[in-house]
């Protein structure tokens, strides 16, 4: 089984006005274009809180986190959102966590030993860690979550 790409549904999104850019913009605080009207999960486009640059996560956790993140906003929270992306990947007794977002960044090696399923590869730009994807090492993908945070 291949899946490949998934294009937001943003139809209604534009009759309505609202920017659109390969996804619906929001701003950190995962508002629109329009005054009282959020939006979240897979069709919402906004800005990476490390680089700044609008990115879109296909994640259901990620999306529910958003839906969170909308609710606080609603009852009176102005926090920006800052949850780091993250996902999993289960390959019989062999998991792969990845977590932060990096489109570019420099070279990089594997430190550990992918056959002995210890290992970690860091994504990072200018010496700033943009992501970690781990195998075996899940406190690590954690603390760089955290880290991702900041």
């Amino acid at each position: 089984m291949l899946g490949v790409g998934v294009r937001p549904r943003t139809q209604v999104a534009e009759a309505a006005g609202l920017k659109v850019d390969r996804g619906v913009m929001v701003d950190g605080r995962l508002r629109t274009s329009a005054d009282g009207v959020y939006a979240a999960g897979d069709v919402a486009r906004y800005p990476d809180a490390r680089t700044g640059q609008p990115i879109r996560v296909e994640h259901w956790v990620h999306a529910e986190r958003q839906g969170q993140h909308v609710a606080r906003m609603i009852l009176g929270d102005d926090a920006p959102f800052t949850d780091p992306p993250f996902f999993w990947s289960a390959h019989q007794d062999t998991t792969i966590r990845y977590v932060g977002h990096a489109e570019a960044f420099d070279p990089s090696g594997v430190d550990g030993s992918l056959e002995r399923r210890d290992a970690e590869v860091r994504f990072s730009s200018a010496g700033r860690l943009m992501a970690l994807a781990t195998v075996g090492r899940d406190l690590r993908s954690l603390e760089a979550g955290v880290e991702l945070e900041r």
